[in-house]
């Protein structure tokens, strides 16, 4: 790979060879959905801009990237430092789409970060295990693809932008007993970053799901201390450190960003600095397509509809489509809400029916990051720490148990979803007595401190004196509540969950209290009052979309690859199938992949 290639030479180069991989049978099942997909946007599959009157040319570039995501902006800076002329199209008046908004986990074996601090990591390890996690569903060629450039892209990202990263040390994979698992962690999340390297670009920088507290400068990995700093004295120095940093933040004129806020940040100043055009509030109407081949984006640009022309290709990185009603309706389970996600909302799917009506098969469209939520009134609150702590236990609408609480948050609600036709499961219930919450941060609610009115009047939270009135207050059967819980404390009290096996994963363990023993992950429940809070199917976005090969070109049904067309992120089909390696198992391939992408683009891969 030569940074500094001539870029005169690139243009004129032909799409690089290469046998696309065979669909499996879901994509080729998945692929005969797409005509429903383009009627349903009014236009039938494989017509789209091709067959349209041709709108004015906005420009001509290189690379036309769509999104302005952790996916789309790797992926420009990628072609941008190929010597590719690019500019990135993005639907929102803000730039960071959901990543901004998250916690910024990012997962990559075998990165320089973890190699450095000491994981024994090896590609052989990691091979192993992504294998064992998503199964034959996913070919090995993009698994590899993954494997392969992900060290490389982070070695890039961080050569080309202020963005630094740090282990998210203990943060277990989600199956370490797997072959090649690893119970210390592979994820890694960004470093402290000013703001102030953005200048008044920064105002432009799509919020975070949940605002740090002011004056403090908290990492993700800072949380499961920050949960436990009422009864931790490690987390009580955890909360020291983080309002130490705000300060030395603030004496030093800096406007410090951590998580997800960090990683938009830190991107889009890299394409800055690259001198990339970045378009707000510009969102894609279509693919241009010539002979078969995607030769540009029509986007509206100030209202207007107008063409960008791509020689290389367009790389569609425009994320999900969890706040599109109708495509949930189409291809997910009921119930399924787009008020239960936490992507940005502006992930309708734009870039998926695009690609579709282009002739791109899909994959996945069943599935999504999936993970507990309770429906507060405001915004559905992602459940991590809270449904794992000690002390706490999750009923179905028989009063009854039906899951490993502590599990990777995905399977959850896989199970929810798996066994709500029979048992009924959506709603659940996550029941807490009072020593869970005099212990335990909750969302942001310090322990202790009473709970928002308001979570009580919209009926996320209810609270009753015994746990029978508690049962009656949520619907289910006293009798039965009383059976579970006081099985489950006869449980937590030998500290062997032998019904669903909580705690017996290193997993298991990271959202937890180690002074509770035998088992940091089980405590019985005995101080009223009790509390219950609603919990529903959540995502952090959807992960099905355009199937994509090892180079992240976009395939037909029939396996071969659309000239010009690339897909990254949650616009496209996930390699990690329908299981999750660990956290940042979206960010760190949606990065990999737009960094591949625009590697194929300039003729390097």
């Amino acid at each position: 790979m030569n940074p500094e290639a001539d870029p005169a030479r690139r243009t004129d180069r032909t799409e690089p060879s290469g046998r696309a991989e065979l669909p499996s049978r879901r994509g080729v099942l998945a692929g005969a959905a797409v005509a429903g997909v383009a009627v349903g946007a009014g236009v039938a599959a494989g017509q789209g801009a091709a067959h349209a009157a041709v709108p004015p040319l906005l420009g001509t570039y290189d690379v036309v990237v769509v999104g302005a995501g952790a996916a789309g902006m790797t992926a420009a800076l990628t072609a941008a430092k190929q010597g590719l002329t690019c500019v990135v199209v993005e639907k929102a008046p803000t730039f960071g789409g959901s990543a901004a908004r998250s916690g910024a986990g990012i997962w990559i074996p075998n990165n320089s970060v973890i190699l450095a601090a000491g994981v024994p990591d090896t590609p052989a390890k990691a091979a192993a295990y992504l294998a064992a996690v998503v199964g034959p569903e996913i070919p090995a060629a993009r698994q590899q693809a993954f494997l392969a450039h992900g060290p490389a892209m982070l070695s890039f990202v961080m050569a080309n932008s202020p963005l630094r990263f740090r282990w998210m040390e203990g943060y277990s994979d989600y199956y370490p007993e797997l072959p090649g698992g690893l119970p210390g962690g592979r994820s890694i999340e960004p470093d402290q970053l000013d703001g102030n390297v953005l200048g008044a670009e920064l105002a432009h920088l799509n919020p975070p799901y949940l605002a740090v507290p002011a004056g403090m400068v908290v990492f993700s990995a800072d949380y499961k201390w920050l949960a436990l700093a009422a009864v931790n004295a490690k987390g009580a120095a955890v909360a020291v450190e983080c309002l130490a940093r705000g300060t030395r933040a603030a004496l030093r004129g800096q406007t410090p960003l951590t998580m997800g806020q960090a990683l938009a940040a830190g991107l889009r100043a890299g394409l800055a600095s690259a001198g990339v055009p970045v378009w707000l509030n510009t969102p894609l109407t279509d693919l241009h397509l010539e002979s078969g081949a995607v030769t540009g984006a029509v986007v509206t640009r100030n209202g207007t509809p107008g063409l960008l022309r791509a020689r290389r290709g367009v790389i569609v990185g425009s994320g999900g489509f969890e706040h599109n009603a109708a495509m949930r309706a189409q291809y997910q389970q009921q119930p399924v809400g787009t008020e239960w996600t936490v992507g940005a909302k502006e992930n309708t799917g734009d870039g998926i029916r695009a690609g579709a009506r282009a002739g791109g098969s899909l994959a996945l469209m069943d599935d999504a990051w999936w993970g507990p939520a309770i429906p507060l009134p405001d915004e559905p609150y992602f459940c991590l720490a809270e449904r794992t702590l000690p002390g706490g236990l999750l009923v179905n609408a028989a009063g009854s148990r039906f899951v490993n609480e502590a599990g990777p948050y995905s399977d959850v609600v896989h199970t929810m979803y798996e066994r709500n036709a029979t048992d009924p499961d959506i709603p659940a219930w996550l029941i807490v007595d009072q020593n869970y919450r005099n212990r335990y941060l909750f969302k942001d609610v310090s322990p202790t401190f009473v709970l928002p009115a308001d979570w009580y009047s919209s009926g996320a939270a209810y609270k009753a004196w015994t746990v029978d009135a508690l049962a009656t207050a949520i619907g289910v059967p006293p009798a039965a509540l009383r059976t579970t819980v006081s099985r489950f404390n006869s449980l937590a009290l030998n500290g062997e969950d032998t019904d669903f096996g909580r705690g017996d994963s290193a997993y298991d363990h990271y959202y937890t209290d180690p002074a509770v023993l035998p088992n940091s992950c089980l405590a019985p429940l005995w101080l009223p009052p009790y509390y219950a809070f609603r919990i529903v199917p959540g995502d952090l976005g959807t992960k099905g979309g355009l199937r994509t090969d090892a180079r992240a070109r976009v395939l037909r049904a029939d396996g071969t690859a659309i000239p010009g067309l690339y897909a990254a992120g949650n616009a496209s089909a996930a390699v990690m199938g329908h299981s999750y390696a660990g956290a940042g198992s979206t960010i760190g391939p949606a990065m990999t992949f737009g960094y591949v992408a625009a590697l194929a683009a300039a003729g390097v891969l």
